[in-house]
Order: structure tokens, then C-alpha cells, then sequence
């Protein structure tokens, strides 16, 4: 594994961007000290594998800033993206000693990292950590689900309006906001990305932007900042009802 240390960059607890949502939220002041003894700051460049298959785990992870895929390499050297990491999710399982997936950076990125055996240690003895650690792991296992819809039920046009409201939501989220209205933010995936994400092809994913652009769905600002004029309307557009649920 290649990476920089940041010594000098890396936030305090107290003004961490991701403190509201990451696995130590509900850690007391104490708690907090104790993490800060066994964590170390690592930053990755855009494009840069952070952890590879099989890798034996020494340490788990929050994202602090930037975004990474999840990918999985099939026998004959495809690739598939099976899930996405933003600001604040959880890399790594304790109990676990091997990683399952690829993780690579799409931007650069910084992870707020705790070293593995101490962590579960103090997992062990802090019911915070681990009561957050099993919301967030509940939460994936609903997004996976929903992501099974998308990939086996949704249109091409659904698909990648389902991808932009995942986007819209999770910045909202991060910055202790509602989704709605007009809604601006940055695409984590290039357009290649997001047809190996979405299970489409390269030119399916042009095609489906430009249309949504067309018609008023969204806007671009050069290839990756993207506005929603309407969120609701890409709701809509996503085949979801205003409470992330499939419309019948």
C-alpha cells in the first residue's frame, strides 16, 4: 500500500468535517481521546488502490474526505463496481482479516484510520462505537438492497437519475442538510465510472446525461459539477417516491 502521511492537514475531533456521522458520533469525550491514541491519518491520490482483495487487514478506516469504489475483478479480468465510498462510511470489519474487495481512490482522498486489534478492543469496551457501527452497517445493507432494484429492475434513464439522487442525497446528509430545491454538488465518478457501476455502457451513460440535461432534469458545469434545478423532479425521475421508495 502506497500512501502519504498528513500529519499537518489532518482535522482535530472537534472540527473533523465527518464527526456527525462517522463510527465515533456518539463517542463522550473520553471515548474520543482513546480513539485519538490508536488513529493516524493516511491520504491517497486520485486513481491510487488503498487496499487490494485479499490484503490482510491491519487497520479499519473512515473516509474523511474524497471518494473511493468498491470493485470486484471477475476470472476473466472484468471489472465491476459494487458500491461506493463517501465522507464518513467505514472501511474494514472487525473480525474480519482480509479485505473482500478492491477499494481504489476516484479522488483524492484522506481516511481517518485506528489500528485494527486496538479498535476492536476498545469496540468491546465502548457500547457507542459498536452500536453505531451496526446503524451504519444496517444502512449499507439497505443501500445494497435498493441497489439490487436499480441494477435489476430500473431503465437505462432511471438508472442513472437513481445515481445523481445517491450523490444529491449523501451531500446533503454531509452537510447536515435536507435534500430539496435546487441542489449543486460534484459527480465522484467519471462517466466510464458510472457505466461500470450502473451495468451499462459507456455510450448508454452519454446518451441517458444528455437527455436528462435536455430535458431539465439536471444540469452540467463542465464533466463532473452537476445542479438539480428540481429535486423533486429527479425524485421522479428516479422511479422512487419522495421517501426513496420504488413509485408502484
Amino acid at each position: 500500500m502506497t500512501a502519504h502521511e498528513m500529519p499537518t492537514l489532518a482535522p482535530s475531533c472537534g472540527n473533523c468535517p465527518i464527526r456527525h456521522r462517522a463510527v465515533c458520533a456518539r463517542c463522550e469525550p473520553d471515548e474520543l481521546r482513546q480513539l485519538d491514541e490508536i488513529k493516524y491519518y493516511r491520504s491517497f491520490e486520485a486513481g491510487q488502490t488503498l487496499i487490494w482483495a485479499g490484503d490482510r487487514m491491519d487497520f479499519v478506516a473512515s473516509v474523511v474526505t474524497g471518494v473511493a469504489t468498491l470493485n470486484q475483478v471477475m476470472e476473466d479480468g472484468r471489472t465491476q463496481t459494487v458500491g461506493l465510498l463517501f465522507p464518513s462510511d467505514f472501511i474494514g470489519r472487525p473480525g474480519r482479516d482480509r479485505a473482500p474487495y478492491n477499494v481504489v481512490a476516484t479522488s483524492d482522498l484522506l481516511m481517518c484510520c485506528f489500528r485494527k486489534k486496538p479498535f476492536e478492543e476498545m469496540m468491546a469496551r465502548t457500547p457507542h462505537i459498536g452500536q453505531r457501527l451496526l446503524e451504519m452497517t444496517l444502512d449499507e445493507l439497505d443501500a445494497a438492497r435498493e441497489w439490487m432494484l436499480l441494477l435489476g429492475r430500473k431503465t437505462a434513464r432511471e438508472k442513472i437519475a437513481s445515481f445523481f439522487l445517491i450523490v444529491a442525497r449523501r451531500n446533503a446528509a454531509l452537510n447536515l442538510a435536507r435534500p430539496g430545491g435546487r441542489m449543486v454538488f460534484d459527480l465522484p465518478l467519471t462517466r466510464e465510472a458510472m457505466s461500470d457501476y450502473l451495468g451499462l455502457t459507456l455510450e448508454t451513460v452519454s446518451r441517458q446525461i444528455s437527455a436528462l440535461r435536455r430535458d431539465g432534469v439536471i444540469e452540467m458545469t463542465g464533466s463532473r459539477r452537476a445542479t438539480v434545478p428540481d429535486f423533486d423532479r429527479l425524485v421522479a425521475e428516479a422511479g422512487d417516491d419522495s421517501d426513496g421508495g420504488l413509485v408502484e
